[in-house]
C-alpha cells in the first residue's frame, strides 16, 4: 500500500477509535446495527433495538467467562454455547415479534409466524453462527464485537428476509 494509502488510513483510525471506547461504544454499537438493517426500512428499528442488547450481552458473557487467545478456548466454547442456547433463540423472537408488530400484524399473527419459522430458523442458525462466534470470542477485541457481527448480519439479514417474506 502506498504511503498515502497508509497515513490516510491512520487518520481515519484515528478519528474512529473513539467511536470504539468508553460510553461511545454503546452508541456505537446501537447504530451499527440499526444501520447495518436499515436497508430493510422497519429492520432499522429492530436493529437499533438489539444494538444495546448485544452490547451488553457480550460485557456479561466476557465478565462471565474471561477468555483469551487459545489458552481459553475451554471458556471461548461455553460462550459460543451460551450464545447459541439463550441468545440467538432470543434474538429470533425478537426479530419476527418486533417485525411483525412494526409492519401491523397482530400478536397472534405474529406469535403464528414465528411457530411457523423458528425452527427453520434456529437450525440455520447453528449452521452460521457457532463458528462465527468461535471467530469473535478468540480474535476479535471485545470492543469490536459487536461491530463484527454487524459485519456478518449483512448476509444473515438477507436469509431472515428470504424466511419472512417468502
Amino acid at each position: 500500500m502506498a504511503s498515502g494509502g497508509r497515513r490516510w488510513l491512520r487518520g481515519l483510525w484515528a478519528v474512529g477509535q473513539p467511536l470504539f471506547q468508553g460510553r461511545a461504544l454503546l452508541v456505537t454499537n446501537t447504530l451499527g446495527c440499526g444501520a447495518l438493517m436499515g436497508a430493510g426500512g422497519s429492520m432499522f428499528a429492530v436493529g437499533c433495538s438489539m444494538g444495546p442488547f448485544l452490547h451488553y450481552w457480550y460485557l456479561w458473557l466476557d465478565h462471565l467467562l474471561p477468555a483469551s487467545g487459545l489458552r481459553g478456548l475451554p471458556n471461548v466454547l461455553r460462550k459460543v454455547l451460551i450464545d447459541q442456547l439463550v441468545a440467538s433463540p432470543m434474538l429470533g423472537v425478537w426479530y419476527f415479534l418486533g417485525l411483525g408488530c412494526l409492519e401491523g400484524q397482530t400478536l397472534d399473527e405474529s406469535c403464528q409466524e414465528l411457530r411457523d419459522k423458528f425452527w427453520e430458523f434456529y437450525k440455520a442458525d447453528w449452521c452460521v453462527w457457532p463458528a462465527a462466534q468461535l471467530v469473535n470470542f478468540l480474535f476479535v477485541p471485545s470492543q469490536f464485537r459487536v461491530t463484527y457481527i454487524n459485519g456478518l448480519t449483512l448476509g444473515w439479514d438477507t436469509y431472515l428476509s428470504y424466511l419472512k417474506y417468502r
